[in-house]
C-alpha cells in the first residue's frame, strides 16, 4: 500500500469512526488523519489497522480503537502552547498524537521494554517533543508540573489526589472511573482558581473489545462483520440461488413435527458443549418455543445440564424457580411476567416446559434451576432487595431505601430519570447503586451462612439496579451503548450463574437470535455493537453451541407499538435475497442444517457465508416497512453453529394475564 493510498486509508478511518462519533474537534481529527496508525500495529495485524478496534501487542499492551481515543483527545480541548503529562505510553499512538497536538509530551510507562520501544518510535516519526520515563506513574513528572492536561490511561476508582496537584490552574485530565469492572465512566477533571476541581462524567466505556483469537474459535473466529471482497459477484442471482438451494436440500435433515424431529445427530454435533443458546427468529413463534423444549428437556436428561437462562427478568424468573423446585404454588409461579409483552414468557407453550421441569425436579438428584438475564426489572429488583434485608439485616435496608430513594421520582417512567441526569437537572443515582451492590457483595460471607440461594437472588438484583440505572442513563447517548449495555449484563449475569452452579454446570439459554448469534458476523459490528453470542464465543469457543431458527411465513404473536396490545398477525413471505427465501426454495418444509463443516458440506457453507439479508421480529412486527424494520445483513455460517428451520410457523398461545399492582419498569430498547 503506498503513502496515497495509506493517507486516504486513515482519512476514511477518522471520518467514519472518529468524526461518526460526532467529534468535531478540528485540531484531534487532523493529528489522527496524519499520524501513522499503521505504524503501531504487528505486522500479522495490519489489515485491521483503520478498523475501529482495540488491538493486542506483545507484552500484554492494547492499542486504543480510534474512536476511544477520538473522544478522550477531543475531550482535553489542547492548545499549540500546552505542556501534557500521559500515564501510560503503551505502544506510543496516543503520545505521537499528543506530540502533534501541543508544545511537550512528558509521557510514563511501567513497562521498561514499552518505554524503550516507544522511544524508538518517537524518533523514527520525528516527535522530538515527547518524553517517556519508564516508572510506575504513581507519582506523576512533578519535576516538569504544572501540567495543562494530564491524559491517564489506565481504569481506577478515583482520581489520584497527586496527579491532581500537577495540574495548573485551568488545567484538565481526563481517565475513565469505576467500581465496575465491566464498564466504566470517562470523567474530565478540571482545576479551578483557589485549589477547587470540577469533575464531569463525559460518557460511558463498556469493556474493550479486543481482537485476537479466542481458544478453541478456528474458523468462526471474528472481529468485526465485513463484505468479503467479490461478495456481490453472482449474490442472488436466480442461478446461483437455486444450485445452492439444492445443496441446502442435500445437507438438512428433515423432519415431520417438533414431536417427531430425530434429535441424536444434532445432540452429537452439540458435543461437549458448556453453553447451548437456543435463539428464536421472532418472540411469538410456537414452533420455535417447542423445539426449544424439546432440545433442552433432552440436555437436561442426556448430558446433565443444570439451569436454563431466558431472555427474560430475574426477579419474574426467580418465581418460576421457586415454583419448578417445588418452593411455591402455580398461582405464585406465574405472578411474574405480567406487563409488557406479557405473551412473550406467558404462553402456552412455556408453561408445559415449567410443568415438564418441575416434575423432572421432583425425581432429580440435582435440581434443575430456571434464571431470567435481563435488566429491566429497575424497581422490582429494588422490592427483592429491600425485602431480602429486611429479614437478613434490617439496619442496613434501611441504608438501602435511602440510597434506592434516588430513583424513586421516576418509578413511573425510568426512561426521563436518564433524560434528567444527562441533562443535569437531577442529580445521578449511580454512585448510591453501586454502593449498595458493594456493601451486599462484602456483606455476602456474613449473609451466606442464613441461606445461600436466597443471597445470589439479592446480589443478582442488586447488579440488577445498577445496570439498570446505568441503562436507562446511557439511552440518551444512543442505542449502541444501551444495547451493548444490556448485552453485556446478560453476558455477566450467566458467567455468575454458572460459577454459582459450580464448575461442572451447564446452561441452556433462551433469547432472540439477534443476542444468541455472533454479532461478528452481522452488520451489528459495524454500528460498534457487540452481543451476547459474541461474547459467549469469545469467552468460551467452542464450549459454546449457538442455534439460530427461522421461518418463511405463518403467524406471529407481537404487537404494532410498544405497550400496545398482543395481535396475531401474518408473516409476510420472505424478501428475495434473504437466506429466508433461499431456505423456502430449498422445498424441505421443516429441518436441521449443520453450519459447521460436515463431509460434504463444503461447497454449500461456503456458498451461505456471503452475506444475504436475515429477518428478525422482536415484540413489534411492522409488515408495512418489513424490509427497513426486520432485515439486516448476516453471514449465517459464522453467526451460528446450527441452524433450525420451519417453512410455515403459527403464533404462540398466551396465557390470561392479570396485570400486578405497580408501575411499569420496562422501555422499548432492544428486541
Amino acid at each position: 500500500m503506498n503513502h496515497a493510498e495509506l493517507l486516504q486509508r486513515r482519512a476514511v478511518m477518522v471520518e467514519r469512526h472518529v468524526m461518526g462519533r460526532n467529534i468535531r474537534a478540528g485540531r484531534v481529527l487532523d493529528a489522527m488523519r496524519e499520524v501513522p496508525r499503521e505504524e503501531f500495529v504487528p505486522k500479522v495485524l495490519l489489515e485491521f489497522a483503520f478498523d475501529d478496534l482495540s488491538l493486542p501487542i506483545t507484552g500484554g499492551l492494547v492499542l486504543q480503537r480510534p474512536s476511544a481515543v477520538g473522544v478522550m483527545l477531543a475531550a482535553l480541548g489542547l492548545k499549540a502552547q500546552d505542556s501534557v503529562l500521559e500515564i501510560g505510553t503503551g505502544v506510543g499512538y496516543v503520545t505521537a498524537l499528543l506530540s502533534r497536538l501541543c508544545a511537550s509530551v512528558y509521557s510514563v510507562e511501567p513497562q521498561g521494554p514499552a518505554a524503550l520501544a516507544a522511544m524508538s518510535t518517537f524518533a523514527r516519526l520525528g516527535c522530538h517533543n515527547a518524553h517517556v520515563r519508564h516508572d510506575s506513574g504513581a507519582e506523576g513528572w512533578p519535576e516538569e508540573a504544572p501540567f495543562d492536561a494530564i491524559v491517564v490511561h489506565a481504569r481506577a476508582r478515583h482520581v489520584p489526589q497527586m496527579l491532581k496537584n500537577q495540574l495548573a490552574e485551568g488545567g484538565r485530565l481526563v481517565m475513565t472511573l469505576g467500581d465496575d469492572p465491566e464498564v466504566g465512566e470517562l470523567v474530565r477533571v478540571t482545576r479551578l482558581p483557589g485549589n477547587q476541581f470540577r469533575v464531569e462524567d463525559m460518557v460511558d466505556i463498556g469493556t474493550e473489545l479486543v481482537l485476537g483469537e479466542a481458544p478453541h474459535v478456528g474458523a468462526h473466529a471474528g472481529a468485526i462483520w465485513r463484505m468479503p471482497a467479490g461478495a456481490g459477484k453472482g449474490r442472488g442471482t436466480a442461478a446461483a440461488d437455486t444450485a445452492l438451494a439444492g445443496q441446502v436440500a442435500a445437507a438438512a435433515e428433515g423432519f415431520d413435527s417438533v414431536d417427531s424431529a430425530d434429535l441424536e445427530p444434532l445432540l452429537q454435533r452439540m458435543g461437549d458443549a458448556r453453553v447451548v443458546l437456543l435463539g428464536e427468529a421472532t418472540h411469538g413463534t410456537s414452533e420455535f418455543y417447542r423445539m426449544r423444549e424439546r432440545i433442552t428437556r433432552e440436555l437436561i436428561t442426556r448430558k446433565g445440564f443444570s439451569f436454563v437462562a431466558i431472555e427474560g427478568d430475574w426477579p419474574d424468573a426467580v418465581q418460576i424457580d421457586r415454583h419448578v423446585r417445588r418452593q411455591s404454588t402455580s398461582e405464585e409461579a406465574w405472578s411474574g411476567f405480567a406487563r409488557f409483552p406479557a405473551w412473550m414468557w406467558r404462553n402456552e407453550e412455556v408453561r408445559g416446559f415449567v410443568d415438564w421441569l418441575r416434575e423432572h425436579n421432583r425425581q432429580a438428584a440435582q435440581p434443575v434451576a430456571f434464571h431470567g438475564l435481563d435488566l429491566y426489572s429497575l424497581y422490582s429488583s429494588i422490592d427483592a432487595v429491600l425485602a431480602y434485608l429486611d429479614r437478613v439485616d434490617p439496619p442496613t435496608a434501611q441504608v438501602a431505601r435511602q440510597r434506592y430513594g434516588c430513583l424513586t421520582p421516576w418509578q413511573s417512567d425510568p426512561a426521563s430519570y436518564g433524560l434528567a441526569a444527562l441533562t443535569t437537572r437531577y442529580r445521578s443515582c449511580e454512585q448510591d447503586v453501586v454502593k449498595m451492590l458493594v456493601d451486599l457483595q462484602q456483606k455476602s460471607p456474613v449473609y451466606i451462612g442464613q441461606d445461600g440461594e436466597r443471597l445470589l437472588d439479592a446480589l443478582q438484583n442488586a447488579r440488577v439496579i445498577s445496570q439498570a440505572e446505568r441503562y436507562y442513563r446511557t439511552m440518551y447517548y444512543g442505542s449502541r451503548v444501551a444495547w451493548n449495555l444490556r448485552d453485556n449484563h446478560m453476558f455477566s449475569t450467566l458467567r455468575h450463574l454458572l460459577s454459582f452452579h459450580g464448575a461442572d454446570s451447564k446452561a441452556v439459554v433462551w433469547a432472540h437470535n439477534s443476542h444468541v448469534g455472533d454479532s461478528a458476523a452481522t452488520e451489528m459490528s459495524l454500528r460498534e455493537e457487540y452481543n451476547l453470542g459474541h461474547l459467549c464465543r469469545q469467552a468460551l469457543g467452542s464450549s459454546a453451541c449457538q442455534v439460530g431458527f427461522g421461518t418463511h411465513g405463518g403467524t406471529v404473536a407481537a404487537a404494532t407499538e410498544w405497550d400496545a396490545p398482543m395481535e396475531v398477525k401474518t408473516i409476510r413471505p420472505a424478501l428475495q435475497g434473504s437466506y429466508e427465501h433461499l431456505f423456502h426454495a430449498c422445498g424441505v418444509e421443516r429441518f436441521f442444517l449443520p453450519l459447521r463443516e460436515q463431509p460434504g458440506t463444503k461447497a454449500m457453507i461456503d456458498g451461505l457465508a456471503v452475506p444475504r439479508m436475515e429477518r428478525a421480529i422482536g415484540v413489534i412486527y411492522r409488515p408495512d416497512t418489513e424490509r427497513q424494520s426486520h432485515y439486516f445483513d448476516a453471514v449465517l455460517p459464522r453467526q451460528f453453529d446450527e441452524y433450525i428451520w420451519f417453512n410455515e410457523t403459527r403464533a404462540v398461545t398466551p396465557l390470561p394475564t392479570k396485570v400486578r399492582e405497580g408501575l411499569a419498569d420496562t422501555y422499548p430498547f432492544g428486541v
